[in-house]
């Protein structure tokens, strides 16, 4: 009898010591889940203040890839036709916050870039997934009269894009040189363009 008492009463610590594993470890994964979130928060907030984000790309380096389609005003957009001079590409959807956000800082930029005539950046929106009509009202409403891709043979696929708004800088040999993702600023975009020319004519 004694044994069977013994038996049931390591059971019985055995099973308080599995209780309390559990809480003794809780701690440190709310303590890890914290410190992740407050890492993810000060990566979002830096990529805020500095206009976007680089990323990587395989096509980083590399001459860009076929990229053609038609124009809101009905005419016709060929990349490779573009050699010759600085391109930036934006990729947008009407009702995306970001973009909507970021829309002021491209109409200064390409009236900054207008200014500077031959030497100044040819720049292009390249619609994903949206319709003429809300196309057509974003740009009444918002400004810019740059020209914007509507149909085009999956330029956002080849790009590798994932999420609007993303803006991808193509030097005049027709070579990819940057991809900025998320929110752009007319700061960094300005300051983008001078170091890629910079070591462009070095």
């Amino acid at each position: 009898m004694t044994e069977v008492s013994d038996d049931l009463t390591d059971l019985i610590d055995l099973g308080d010591l599995g209780e309390q594993r559990p809480n003794r470890v809780a701690p440190w994964i709310a303590m890890a889940i914290a410190i992740t979130m407050v890492g993810l928060f000060v990566v979002l907030i830096g990529a805020d203040s500095e206009g976007g984000q680089d990323a990587q790309s395989p096509l980083l380096g590399r001459p860009a890839p076929e990229a053609t389609g038609t124009l809101v005003d009905g005419g016709n957009f060929d990349l490779s036709q573009r050699k010759g001079s600085w391109v930036v590409l934006n990729f947008f959807r009407a009702d995306c916050v970001p973009c909507i956000q970021e829309h002021p800082d491209l109409v200064e930029f390409t009236e900054q870039q207008a200014a500077l005539g031959i030497d100044g950046a040819e720049f292009y929106s390249i619609v994903v997934d949206d319709s003429r009509e809300d196309v057509e009202k974003f740009f009444a409403d918002n400004g810019g009269d740059w020209p914007v891709v509507l149909d085009h043979q999956l330029i956002d696929v080849a790009f590798g894009v994932a999420l609007v708004p993303e803006t991808w800088i193509i030097d005049p040999s027709g070579i990819v040189e940057a991809r900025i993702i998320s929110r752009v600023s007319t700061e960094r975009l300005n300051i983008t363009m001078q170091q890629l020319r910079e070591v462009y004519t070095g």
